[in-house]
């Protein structure tokens, strides 16, 4: 080839794209996915390059993306162009139509349908709800308690949720089953990404339990939909905002099925991602007296006696680290796809049409290569000017055209939740091994920890047996 100077340059081919060992016919890679998806993910890392093919569909080619540049292009550059990919195919058999499971034009139509309900105005009117119900949350521990960390957080997301989608129109035992639903379907949708398509289709009782599931979650919230439809009445929560809706192409309000499926997405997106970041933020201070220290100081000092409100989420610095920190050692999501529509040029790999794309957060943020100590808690590792994380190493709601539309709701929610948890009560680990594990999000296999009353925790520390 001939240069723009006349000069001969010679084209250098790119290395072929290395396939991971151990794929089984039919099953592909799926045992090794299903014994210990994050160790395989992590192993992924460590023993190959930039990219690597696995089998998650016999007959799909699925890349694995791991150079945080080549993340970045993808998500960013390149995102206008791909599809969801085999993940959001597998959310939309629960969600139906959403502003997650659409790509391309639809999915600009719908975020603009939706993006009200997470403009500042609105997040800040939800700030004083968020902690209401926190405060609720913790009255109703008991000192002395052991209280399932993630089923407490679980419960407190569903009554978020209740409160500032719903209004809180649903009642206990309505809660009490979507709870119970929710759980069954995120499990489910978990174990589905990572098993043949035929795999769900057999009568097995775990597919069974997952379609009722699914259906009793799409139930309760048409019912919901349904009943504010017909009552005209404004609740001034999300589902309202919805209802004055319309749709971008008929210029017609959004129907009862268009709601449904966007409010579904914001439970299964705002529950379990929620509830498992919150739990894993009170697992760290649990583990880092020292840190949870710096957290108090600070909130005295900007709240001295009062509440949190929504003007002090910018101003506690600190607890946003401890925060990021939380994501990046124990970001939920664990594997993000996308698909090539066309001849895609990743780097300088040409990826044919069809092909499948991934990345996994969690174990891009666990790179020793990206973040030094990657195991170490560490919320003073983003004041290091020296050694920044490159671009596309640090992607908690990920990046591009695609980029989670509730990110400034879930961090509102979030220091909300740990500013008013941990001013009441100090959270004791009992001395448990703490072992993460990946269903549709990263979460606490068991996280039980005693309640006291902070006045009565001051200056003690626990020293727990961490997994």
């Amino acid at each position: 080839m001939i240069d723009s100077k006349g000069a001969l340059v010679t084209l250098v081919a790119p290395p072929p794209i290395p396939r991971a060992a151990g794929s089984l016919p039919l099953l592909g890679h799926a045992v090794q996915l299903m014994r210990d998806n994050l160790g395989f993910i992590a192993s992924l890392r460590r023993d190959y390059g930039p990219l690597v093919e696995i089998t998650l569909q016999p007959g799909t080619r699925t890349v694995i993306v791991q150079d945080p540049e080549l993340i970045r292009t993808m998500l960013v550059d390149l995102g206008p162009g791909l599809d969801k990919g085999r993940f959001f195919e597998k959310m939309g058999q629960l969600l139906g139509d959403s502003v997650v499971t659409a790509a391309g034009q639809d999915h600009v139509r719908k975020r603009r349908q939706l993006q009200p309900a997470f403009a500042r105005a609105e997040i800040a009117r939800y700030v004083d709800i968020m902690r209401d119900e926190v405060t609720a949350a913790v009255d109703g521990w008991r000192p002395g308690q052991t209280l399932d960390v993630r089923e407490a957080m679980v419960k407190l997301s569903l009554d978020m949720l209740a409160k500032t989608v719903f209004a809180g129109s649903l009642d206990d035992a309505t809660f009490r089953r979507l709870r119970r639903d929710l759980s069954v379907v995120m499990n489910g949708v978990g174990a589905r990404i990572m098993l043949p398509d035929w795999a769900e289709k057999l009568p097995l009782p775990v597919n069974r339990r997952f379609d009722r599931a699914r259906n009793a979650v799409r139930a309760t919230i048409q019912r919901a939909v349904d009943e504010l439809q017909a009552s005209g009445h404004d609740t001034g929560d999300m589902l309202s905002l919805l209802l004055r809706a319309t749709d971008e192409k008929t210029g017609r309000p959004l129907t009862g099925h268009q709601i449904c499926s966007e409010i579904l997405t914001l439970a299964v997106a705002g529950t379990e991602t929620t509830a498992s970041v919150l739990s894993w933020i009170l697992y760290e201070l649990a583990r880092h007296p020292g840190i949870e220290a710096r957290v108090l100081a600070e909130l005295d000092e900007v709240l001295g006696d009062r509440p949190v409100a929504f003007e002090d989420v910018t101003r506690l610095p600190y607890l946003r680290r401890v925060i990021d920190e939380t994501l990046r050692l124990h970001h939920t999501g664990w594997l993000v796809t996308r698909r090539a529509v066309t001849d895609t040029r990743l780097g300088p790999w040409t990826l044919p049409a069809g092909t499948e794309l991934a990345y996994c957060q969690h174990a891009l943020h666990r790179d020793p290569a990206l973040f030094p100590r990657p195991e170490v808690f560490d919320p003073d590792r983003w004041l290091d000017s020296e050694q920044p994380p490159p671009s596309g190493a640090f992607l908690p709601f990920g990046a591009g055209k695609h980029k989670c539309i509730g990110d400034r709701f879930a961090l509102t929610e979030l220091v909300t939740a740990v500013a008013t948890i941990v001013r009441r009560v100090r959270l004791g680990l009992r001395g448990q091994s703490v072992r993460p594990v990946a269903r549709a999000t990263v979460r606490p296999r068991t996280l039980l920890m005693t309640v006291r009353p902070r006045k009565e925790a001051a200056g003690r520390a626990v020293t727990p047996t961490v997994g």
